[in-house]
């Protein structure tokens, strides 16, 4: 129990930590230009894939499926952060 606890508290500080650097980068820089609703999403997709690799590492019991499962994760991550950022793939939702 201790464990899980430990591991939701490092999920949610990483997640706060993250969202901390672009907060910071604006006080210093003019090219970082952020508001409420970039960190709010920022936040819900860090955070939601903090929580599904915790959930994958609890239920998936075989080394190299949680492996597998988690890169999966961090790859659709990094697309989505990716297309909301600069629109890779020219969705609506891409961020130029």
């Amino acid at each position: 129990m201790i464990t899980q606890n430990k591991r939701l508290t490092g999920i949610l500080l990483t997640v706060a930590f993250i969202l901390s650097i672009p907060l910071i980068a604006m006080q210093f820089t003019n090219e970082v230009d952020w508001d409420l609703f970039d960190f709010v999403i920022m936040g819900v997709l860090l955070l939601s894939t903090g929580l599904l690799c915790e959930l994958v590492i609890r239920k998936v019991k075989k080394m190299d499926y949680r492996i597998g499962f988690i890169a999966v994760l961090l790859l659709l991550l990094f697309l989505i952060w990716a297309e909301l950022a600069v629109g890779i793939f020219g969705t609506p939702f891409a961020g130029s």
